[in-house]
């Protein structure tokens, strides 16, 4: 048998403190001259260590600082080669022995292109390499499984895993992969469910437990450590992604209902989410569910908008196959899931993301451009290619990973601009000596084009409040590439508006005007989200003046408002009924005022609005053109009043009227656009909601006539919604569902018509065809 080779004890030292950039080249099997092999194992607590092969065992010799050596046959193939034996290590410690298999003796899991991918930060699937990833090795004994753990810390003098598999111990020194920065080890015969953390040993000599960047699963909060886990989930979504990957989301209706899930209806997991809020969803008629961050964060207080882990979904509600669940469920019901995606920013915890390895590695090094002063947090380094490849994968790895269907990126201003909510001298100019953050630019176009390449059919959202040109502009021509930009003006402006008392409106009419000034320059988003209902901003409801009843009014003439402005819209949950207390995530909706008539009357609008909204093209074909929108009447002021027309790629025309003054408008004569001539039909088509013939009754929704009533001198137009009707809450000022149009000429339009317009309220029109 041959000798034992000596190794030096310094050696031996760093590689049981950690501090050794690859203890594979003396852990784990090495070929001796002859037919033998030595076979080095880290055992600190250990009394005694045998290594076991199919030749027999070996008892091996503790060399110093906790590792121990045994030389034993190497295992010779026909043609001659040798290579070293499959072996397990038993080791007493005690009284107590166990047999394990050797993490020393494995190939790295990372090959030749991930380490060059990686290094030249294009990595589309990084989940799939750093981390913790399940993976098998074939031996002479059987297929050994494991997991292969993997970390980026280039500036790391050591690193070690810990956790449960090694009692939080530092057993398991890592290798450093070279000039990639990423260091590595597969353990064998763990799994699902193994908690652990990367310790890491930073220049300054201070080693760190820090939560791995990639985790795909995390501990519940408080608790910090990262989790082992695997996909079963048998998705059963193939029909939506077909139809998904067919199709321009952007053109198609687009009514979202954001949601914060922990508050919705507290207490749920994701998957009593999934069969609750689904029907609900279903039941309100809207396309698509936005939920508040999901990926990982300590505290819950920041709504998931300071995240730890941007690959875990937060264990507060299940695990990730649970998240699946919900994803799959919503689909499966023909609703799409948009995930809030938090890049610009990450908080200052020290188990996460800062000074990772013991600098400033995620985030920039210079406090002018590395720390967000307005909420404490961290500013990605979007420069370093590393981190812009961490940010782009995970924006895949949602689309890829939960099938889910867009993003609403955060806080986007805060990336595009050097001086975001700075004061001069707080800020460093460009390399052009202007304001822009080019980097976190060049980071967003790879973002957005790397998205819509790899998923057809998903979406990325821009919330942007400035007017930084081509946000939703192709990245070929210079654009940021985003699929849609949220409307702040809008929304800033209208409520603004709502605001004044009804008799002051008059003085701020250009505020609701304005917005068509701009309505076409990106495609929009018109959001009543969190934000507007939180920190003193009061509820939708209390946003409105006067008593309880022209508060609700209020709601109703705005909601209709939002459906039929050129855009998409979004509203927060609780909005649809008019929760009248703002939110608050440590408490739920306010559900029990559905028992009352005037907000369930609210909800039922909410729900008709949607009905209609889906069944009629003129009301989302052409929201990103001109060609969709006309103004009929937009310089009424004194009454408060705005009248326009929305059109389908067929020319098809909805009149959409709303009154924001607080008395109803009688004799009120209105410009109608001249339909074409038919001849009318004997008899004309039922409605599929039928509106109740009395005044007093107000109408309901119907869906888009089918047949045109119109001759040389009038034609009729058919109230298909009002919000005043008394189904919802309102007073039943209406036109008993039905207006004739004269030939009256009236503000340079042939036809016009004279209506009862409602108090606060809203009428929309389509012609009886």
């Amino acid at each position: 048998m041959a000798d034992l080779p000596d190794v030096d004890l310094e050696v031996l030292t760093a590689i049981a403190s950690g501090t050794h950039h690859d203890p594979h080249t003396v852990l784990g099997p090495h070929l001796l001259d002859g037919p033998w092999t030595v076979v080095r194992t880290l055992r600190p607590l250990a009394d005694e260590v045998v290594v076991t092969t199919s030749d027999g065992e070996a008892a091996a010799t503790h060399q110093g600082a906790g590792v121990w050596a045994a030389v034993v046959p190497a295992t010779e193939d026909p043609d001659g080669s040798r290579h070293a034996p499959d072996y397990r290590v038993r080791t007493r410690s005690g009284t107590d022995t166990w047999t394990a298999d050797d993490p020393y003796r494995f190939l790295p899991t990372l090959g030749e292109v991930d380490l060059h991918l990686i290094g030249e930060g294009r990595h589309e699937q990084l989940w799939q390499v750093l981390g913790a990833n399940l993976h098998r090795y074939a031996s002479a004994a059987g297929d050994i499984a494991g997991v292969a753990f993997a970390v980026w810390a280039p500036n790391a003098r050591g690193v070690r895993l810990v956790g449960d598999h090694n009692g939080w111990g530092g057993t398991h020194p890592m290798r450093s992969l070279g000039s990639t920065g990423v260091w590595e080890l597969f353990v064998p015969d763990v799994g699902p469910g193994l908690r652990y953390k990367f310790e890491i040993l930073g220049a300054d000599g201070v080693w760190r437990a820090k939560a791995d960047p990639l985790a795909k699963a995390t501990e519940a909060p408080p608790a910090t450590a990262s989790v082992v886990t695997a996909t079963e989930h048998e998705w059963h979504d193939d029909v939506w992604l077909s139809a998904r990957a067919a199709t321009d989301p952007h053109s198609a209706p687009l009514s979202v209902y954001e949601v914060h899930l922990g508050s919705w209806r507290p207490g749920l997991g994701y998957r009593e989410l999934a069969e609750q809020l689904t029907a609900y969803v279903t039941e309100q008629g809207f396309t698509h569910v936005e939920l508040m961050p999901v990926a990982e964060h300590p505290y819950g207080g920041s709504w998931g908008y300071q995240v730890t882990s941007y690959y875990a979904p937060t264990a507060r509600f299940g695990s990730p196959d649970d998240f699946r669940y919900l994803v799959d469920t919503l689909h499966r019901a023909g609703i799409g899931v948009i995930l809030d995606w938090v890049p610009a920013h990450f908080p200052r915890d020290e188990f996460a993301l800062a000074r990772f390895d013991g600098s400033a590695l995620y985030e920039h090094p210079d406090p002018h451009r590395g720390e967000q002063q307005d909420w404490g947090t961290l500013i990605f380094d979007f420069g370093r290619r590393e981190v812009r490849n961490f940010l782009v994968a995970n924006a895949t790895y949602w689309f890829e990973e939960f099938h889910v269907d867009a993003l609403r990126v955060d806080a986007v201003a805060s990336m595009l601009y050097l001086d975001y909510s700075r004061k001069e001298g707080e800020w460093t100019p460009n390399v052009h000596g202007g304001r822009e953050n080019l980097e976190a630019i060049a980071f967003i176009q790879e973002a957005n084009a790397t998205a819509y390449r790899r998923t057809p059919g998903v979406m990325m959202i821009a919330e942007e409040s400035t007017a930084f040109p081509q946000v939703t502009g192709p990245t070929s021509s210079g654009g940021l590439g985003f699929g849609l930009k949220w409307n702040m003006g809008w929304m800033n402006d209208t409520l603004r508006y709502l605001a004044e008392d009804p008799y002051n409106r008059r003085y701020h009419h250009g505020e609701l005007t304005f917005s068509l000034v701009y309505a076409f320059t990106e495609q929009f988003v018109l959001p009543i989200s969190h934000d507007e209902v939180v920190h003193g901003k009061g509820s939708l409801l209390r946003k409105m003046p006067g008593d309880r009843w022209q508060q609700l009014a209020g709601v109703r003439s705005f909601l209709a408002y939002q459906w039929t402005h050129p855009g998409k819209q979004l509203l927060f949950m609780g909005c649809e009924f008019a929760q009248d207390s703002e939110w608050s995530e440590s408490d739920g909706l306010r559900w029990d005022l559905l028992g009352d008539a005037g907000h369930a009357g609210v909800q039922h609008l909410v729900r008709d609005l949607n009905a209609l909204y889906r069944a009629t093209p003129a009301l989302w074909e052409l929201d990103f053109s001109p060609a969709g929108f006309e103004w009929l009447d937009s310089d009424d002021a004194d009454h408060n009043v705005l009248a326009y027309v929305r059109r389908s790629h067929s020319g098809d025309p909805v009149v959409v009227v709303v009154n924001f003054a607080g008395i109803p408008h009688e004799g009120y004569r209105l410009p109608l656009p001249t339909l074409p001539q038919v001849e009318p039909p004997v008899v004309e088509p039922p409605l599929l909601f039928e509106p109740v013939e009395t005044p007093s009754a107000g109408s309901k929704v119907s869906t888009s006539p089918t047949s045109v009533a119109s001759t040389s001198e009038s034609a009729v137009w058919l109230e298909v919604l009002n919000t005043d009707a008394t189904v919802y809450g309102g007073s039943g000022v209406g036109n008993m569902g039905r207006v004739h149009a004269e030939r009256v000429p009236h503000h340079g339009r042939d036809y016009s018509a004279v209506l009862r317009i409602p108090p606060l309220g809203a009428l929309i029109l389509t012609p009886a065809r």
